[in-house]
């Protein structure tokens, strides 16, 4: 175990944690203002993928299709709230969960009869195919521009939260939803807003990642598991914690299917290391949300106030 692979491996983690941070900043507003429950925030990050992937195949450019990819899929959760949605609003979670499944399941059918089953691949720019070094490690030039990105959108997040007039609503509506509507606020709009607000951090989360992983129908559940997680460990309603939840999580994760399985083949047989490494690895983020829930029930940036 070399100093550059630790290093490599906690870029990677931190830049997976960007990734989750993404997803989950919008997410955990969209529950903690609206209380609702959308398993469809994956489709959304599923759709932001093939419209970069599109747009880059046509256009040739890339920061336009990251660009179009961010506008059309905040665009797409504002026409997808009005079209329907906002009428779960104040129905149950069971029924919220029900709806929105089926949105996942209508919207990876879509993408097989308009793309097709084969994956699609997108090529990140050219001025971004080296690499950076970092303390004497080569570090592919594209991760390394997500992670600024990222840290970029999240600042711009935190003063479009902390330091405007609907960044004010926002954090009242997180903390006591009926309190903000009876002060005149019209809800429904914010609703619709903050929803929007996440489908498009989902989409630059799916454009963002076209280069990495390959574009494919289903890409958004297995990240919106782990957003769930993300939320769940930094405190539902929590910018913060969704992005410092993102983080441990992003770090936890990517070393831990890399280090597990190298740590277990140093005590036990080599064979019986390889075979539960992986699965062992995959378990950690789980049993970390375990240990904090058994601490701190309300996440490490719980929201103080609910209303």
């Amino acid at each position: 175990m070399t100093l550059n692979l630790v290093l490599g491996q906690a870029l990677n983690g931190l830049q997976f944690g960007i990734l989750l941070f993404l997803m989950a900043a919008g997410l955990t507003l969209v529950f903690g203002i609206m209380s609702f429950v959308n398993l469809a925030h994956g489709s959304l990050y599923m759709f932001g993928a093939y419209f970069a992937a599109t747009v880059a195949s046509h256009s040739g450019s890339f920061v336009l299709a990251i660009f179009l990819a961010m506008v059309l899929i905040f665009l797409l959760g504002a026409a997808i709230d009005r079209a329907g949605l906002s009428i779960l609003h104040r129905r149950s979670h069971l029924d919220q969960v029900l709806a929105t499944f089926g949105l996942v399941l209508f919207s990876n059918e879509l993408v097989r009869v308009v793309w097709g089953n084969a994956p699609i691949y997108m090529d990140a720019p050219d001025y971004l195919s080296d690499a950076v070094n970092i303390f004497g490690l080569n570090y592919p030039a594209y991760r390394f521009a997500i992670i600024v990105a990222g840290l970029l959108v999240a600042l711009g997040l935190y003063l479009l939260i902390e330091r405007t007039r609907i960044g004010m609503l926002i954090r009242a509506g997180a903390s006591n939803r009926k309190m903000v509507s009876a002060l005149g606020v019209n809800i429904a709009w914010l609703n619709r807003f903050v929803f929007a607000l996440g489908a498009g951090l989902a989409g630059l989360a799916g454009a963002l990642v076209g280069p990495i992983l390959s574009v494919e129908p289903g890409m958004g559940e297995p990240v919106l598991i782990l957003t769930l997680v993300v939320i769940v460990i930094g405190g539902i309603g929590s910018i913060r914690g969704a992005f410092f939840g993102a983080i441990v999580v992003g770090l936890v994760d990517t070393m831990g299917r890399v280090f597990v399985p190298i740590w277990l083949r140093a005590a036990f047989d080599p064979a019986m290391a390889t075979a539960i490494g992986p699965a062992l690895a995959s378990m950690l983020v789980y049993l970390l949300m375990a240990v904090i829930l058994a601490f701190k029930p309300e996440g490490l940036f719980p929201v103080r106030a609910r209303g």
